[in-house]
């Protein structure tokens, strides 16, 4: 995405890419952008380190935090049915961090729930099951938050819940054909 060298102003945890570990990235450290999709950015060191940065450390690589939060924040959902289109826009918004296409998209998304809270029948629960692109992927956790993480913004959720699947497994036939075009699979 980016071919000049950014340099970090200040120290920012990010997830190492592909095991999911937290790292560390000092200030001075140079890297290079190579993502910056549904508000996190993918970036390599000059030493060779692929790491996740996520929306609210933005300011460390001289960017604005992004927020993508679809709906009225002080609104809540007209029914059940205009949440889930929220839900799936949100997901929408989540991005597997070495490939420039969201999980949606992807395929990954296999389930998407939304029943009425049991303790407040203006909120909702939402479940979704997804899978990886590879079993055992350590960015499946980081996945998992960053999709709850947004789910949970939205006015009308009172609980998120991502679960990782692994069956039935994922292969490239599940991606959409927007997906395969941007990827050049057709």
């Amino acid at each position: 995405m980016s071919a000049e060298l950014i340099t970090l102003v200040r120290d920012c945890t990010a997830v190492q890419i592909p095991n999911g570990n937290a790292v560390t990235l000092k200030a001075g450290t140079k890297i290079r952008i190579t993502q910056s999709l549904g508000g996190t950015y993918t970036v390599i060191s000059e030493e060779g380190v692929m790491a996740r940065i996520a929306s609210e450390d933005a300011d460390a690589i001289g960017e604005k935090p992004k927020t993508q939060t679809p709906g009225e924040k002080a609104k809540g959902p007209s029914s059940k049915e205009e949440l889930e289109k929220w839900v799936w826009g949100q997901l929408r918004t989540v991005f597997d961090p070495e490939i420039p296409v969201n999980l949606v998209d992807l395929g990954l998304v296999y389930l998407c729930q939304i029943t009425p809270s049991p303790d407040d029948s203006n909120q909702y629960e939402v479940y979704v099951k997804m899978t990886l692109t590879a079993p055992g992927c350590g960015m499946g956790g980081v996945l998992k938050a960053d999709a709850e993480s947004k789910i949970l913004k939205l006015p009308g959720v009172k609980r998120a819940h991502v679960e990782v699947v692994v069956e039935p497994p994922w292969n490239p036939s599940m991606m959409s054909e927007a997906a395969k075009l941007q990827l050049g699979m057709l």
